[in-house]
């Protein structure tokens, strides 16, 4: 019999082809489906949920060396956007980016509030000159990321106070690059004065390097030069400080000790010897009360005294002595020595194992350094630290308390050799003590459009 398609035959052919395809769709489902192993993390590779992306501010040599070999080596940092006022060097970052990520992807900027904008960005690595630093990470935080920010920190107390308030308000994750905070032998250190075994430790020397120019920095104006606005936007490389003609001195390192564009040897190398002394004697939350005018160029032998009667030394000399008259050398720089009432410790960048009163203190260092990882929850890494704090949002070593503070440490010595006379600091207002012209200096003059407080 010739069958004929009527309405209800329809129904039921279609209810048919439901079925069949409801049936093959289940069945597909019940398949294993393909999924590349980098999506779901396997094989080492980082699954994009749990990938950090970030944007690089400053490629000199070295943000060469943070973001080339620190941070591009990590497994779960995704480089996208290459930043810096000349063109070299902003080509240059983006060329090591894209190669590492194997694209053309990672887009080069100019502007360092560009890269802020994108939402995309996770975090920011600020490597700029010192001028920069507190105004770029500031801005940065503001747009909702996360920074590690090199040294020093800050130009200004009022830049650290702002720095403190904005990472606060924002919750955003900070580190400072004061590495040796995360440093085996530094750390070694630091938990022998917390845990006691050096008896009460009431002196702390930092060693500096001291270079001939000393803490008396210099600001005068190089001739007028032309320049290539295509190459460098001058405008933008002077960024907060005082408007002053082109010279390629300045832009080919010549900056440095230059009262406008840094903090000068103290700011330095006082960033990284002050933050780990302040840190072991639990003063990190803190500054010194009293800052002593030293009659030298070097302001060697600076020794600061904290509210609780600890004295923090400032050296440059390249030996120092002992209680029992024996003669030391320092072996590197950034070098710290703690001295407690049963003993004394000394570390610092070339010491392979740090020198103690009591050699057999070494025995424990493995056991005592790991049970600051247990208890810290921290890695003996500076940017495996900040990287970690960002995925958990806890606080880094060098957080944005510990970096003011520290710094504000730094700013007090360096005000109390260019005034020339001595100076008391008020820790808890913030302010220094009967002296309105040191007040004055806690801030800089900043050019219009770059400020932040």
């Amino acid at each position: 019999m010739l069958h004929t398609n009527t309405p209800d035959s329809d129904a039921g052919l279609n209810r048919r082809r439901f079925l069949k395809q409801a049936a093959l769709a289940t069945s597909a489902l019940a398949l294993p489906a393909f999924v590349p192993a980098a999506a779901l993390g396997r094989d080492g590779k980082i699954a994009p949920s749990n990938r950090i992306v970030m944007g690089g501010v400053g490629f000199g040599g070295r943000g060469s060396y943070v973001i080339g070999q620190w941070f591009l080596r990590q497994p779960e940092v995704q480089f996208v956007a290459a930043c810096d006022v000349r063109r070299d060097r902003r080509n240059a970052l983006k060329k090591r980016i894209d190669q590492h990520n194997k694209n053309a992807d990672c887009k080069a900027y100019v502007d360092m509030d560009e890269v802020f904008a994108r939402p995309d960005i996770d975090a920011v690595v600020v490597v700029t000159g010192d001028r920069l630093h507190a105004t770029a990470a500031i801005r940065a935080m503001r747009a909702g990321k996360d920074i590690y920010s090199e040294k020093p920190a800050t130009m200004t107390i009022a830049e650290g106070q702002e720095l403190v308030r904005t990472a606060k308000t924002y919750a955003r994750v900070y580190q400072a690059g004061m590495q040796r905070l995360t440093e085996r032998n530094f750390v070694f250190c630091e938990e022998l004065v917390r845990s006691g075994r050096l008896g009460e430790v009431k002196t702390v020397h930092a060693h500096h390097w001291l270079p001939g120019f000393g803490v008396n920095i210099r600001n005068p104006w190089k001739p007028e030069e032309k320049y290539d606005p295509a190459e460098i936007d001058w405008d933008r490389w002077l960024g907060p400080c005082p408007w002053r003609p082109y010279n390629k001195h300045y832009v080919r390192g010549g900056w440095y000790g230059e009262h406008d564009f840094s903090t000068g040897v103290i700011g330095g190398w006082g960033s990284h010897t002050f933050a780990s002394c302040q840190a072991a004697v639990d003063l990190g939350d803190t500054s010194p009360v009293h800052y002593p005018y030293v009659k030298s160029t070097t302001a060697d032998g600076l020794t600061m005294t904290f509210a609780n009667g600890t004295k923090m030394r400032s050296l440059g000399q390249d030996t120092w002595k002992d209680a029992a008259g024996k003669t030391h050398k320092w072996r590197g720089s950034c070098a710290v020595r703690y001295i407690g009432t049963e003993g004394w410790c000394a570390t610092g960048d070339g010491y392979s194992a740090p020198d103690l009163s009591n050699p057999a203190l070494l025995n424990d260092l493995n056991k005592v350094v790991q049970n600051y990882l247990l208890r810290t929850g921290r890695e003996l890494d500076h940017v495996r630290n900040f990287l970690s704090c960002v995925k958990s949002r806890r606080e880094t070593a060098a957080n944005p308390t510990l970096t003011h503070r520290t710094m504000s440490t730094v700013h007090c010595a360096n005000l109390a050799q260019w005034l020339k006379r001595d100076l008391t600091w008020d820790p808890i207002k913030e302010e220094f003590v009967n002296d309105p012209e040191a007040n004055r200096c806690r801030s800089r003059a900043v050019r219009e459009g770059w400020q932040i407080v």
